[in-house]
């Protein structure tokens, strides 16, 4: 009997294990874990105290952020010269546009802008957003091109900066995505002629370098127009990154497709199901949610590329501080710091489209596990 007791006795609780974290943990575990890391970690330390110091010497401590010349020359190759994007500035951000008339691009900018970050919060996931679109559109190139309401008209030739990198990376993926969603489906269609369409625009655009279709779209293209009939650059080269962009997206969404079950399709064909249903219904929100990473890829590269018009005589961003910079022999030594500037400025845009990446993934991610 005393056995038995002693037996059911309650085993005392034992206390928590106790969660190793802190500073020294970390560095311990993450930068000093083996005899490699620490190496690696002490060789890229070394790198960083020698040429991190140095930089901020050039860049902040000895640099002129005056737009002032003598300055500038007097500190060139000791400190960088900031003077030179306040000096510039307004050229390298709206290009070639009428001085006087710069507040209509800024306005016109911001209102694109604002569509944009409206249109990646589901708040605003509403379906009058379409009709808030046509409006920021309408509202844009009534800006940017004038002739009505008492603004003064200004050819898209003179477009250029800032306002033209967005307005050109944000048509070109709006227009491209649904195209490539149907070329994608056509890529694995039965029907042999719509498959054969499909594989031969794919595979003829993504043969060629985009420089390649934007010279054929700005100097080529309008040889083959009846005489008289001539098409706004701007438009042709809209055309050539959309058709450019659509064909590498429809690559990355035909992967997507082709990794959804088999068994899925023919279940909902089972169902009673019609092909657009199927796909509307099962097949593109799994796709498209496998690929969201890729397809922000392919977004992110539309907006680099932008860059590549100047050669049809666009002034984007890049090109307008070319512009601005060779027009004036002053300035013209201080051309990397106006290359640090507009880099900055990708760099921004490019981060944000990178984070709105991540957040997708990770709502879908928690769609997945419910």
């Amino acid at each position: 009997m005393a056995m038995n007791e002693a037996a059911f006795q309650p085993i005392p609780a034992r206390p928590a294990p106790r969660h190793r974290a802190g500073v020294f943990h970390w560095l311990r575990t993450q930068l000093f874990g083996d005899w490699r890391t620490a190496l690696a970690t002490i060789v890229l330390g070394a790198l960083l105290l020698w040429i991190v110091p140095r930089f901020l010497y050039w860049a902040v401590f000895n640099a002129v952020w005056l737009p002032d010349l003598p300055a500038c020359r007097a500190a060139r190759g000791d400190g960088a010269c900031w003077g030179v994007i306040a000096e510039k500035y307004r050229l390298i951000i709206f290009g070639r546009y009428p001085y006087a008339e710069q507040w209509r691009p800024l306005v016109a900018t911001l209102l694109m802008l604002s569509a944009l970050v409206a249109s990646c919060t589901r708040t605003f996931w509403r379906p009058w957003l379409a009709a808030l679109w046509v409006a920021v559109l309408a509202t844009f190139f009534v800006l940017m091109y004038g002739g009505v309401l008492g603004l003064t008209k200004v050819e898209t030739d003179r477009w250029g900066g800032l306002p033209l990198t967005i307005l050109l990376a944000t048509l070109s993926i709006v227009m491209a995505f649904p195209l490539a969603l149907l070329v994608a489906l056509g890529r694995r269609s039965n029907l042999p002629a719509i498959r054969t369409l499909c594989i031969l625009y794919v595979e003829l655009i993504r043969g060629v370098p985009l420089i390649t279709i934007l010279f054929m779209a700005s100097f080529m293209f309008p040889l083959f127009l009846p005489q008289g009939m001539t098409i706004d650059v701007l438009v042709r080269v809209l055309v050539g990154i959309t058709l450019f962009a659509a064909a590498y997206l429809a690559e990355v969404i035909r992967g997507g497709l082709q990794a959804v079950p088999k068994g899925q399709i023919e279940a909902a064909a089972t169902l009673g199901l019609s092909y657009w249903q199927t796909q509307r219904k099962i097949v593109l929100p799994q796709a498209l949610a496998m690929v969201v990473p890729s397809i922000m890829n392919n977004f992110i590269s539309v907006l680099k590329d932008t860059s590549l018009v100047s050669i049809v005589s666009l002034y984007e961003l890049t090109g307008s501080m070319d512009m601005a910079l060779n027009s004036d022999a002053n300035w013209k030594p201080f051309k990397l710091q106006a290359y640090f500037f507009i880099a900055l400025i990708y760099f921004v845009l490019c981060l944000a489209m990178s984070r709105y990446s991540h957040w997708v993934e990770a709502r879908l991610n928690q769609s997945k596990q419910r």
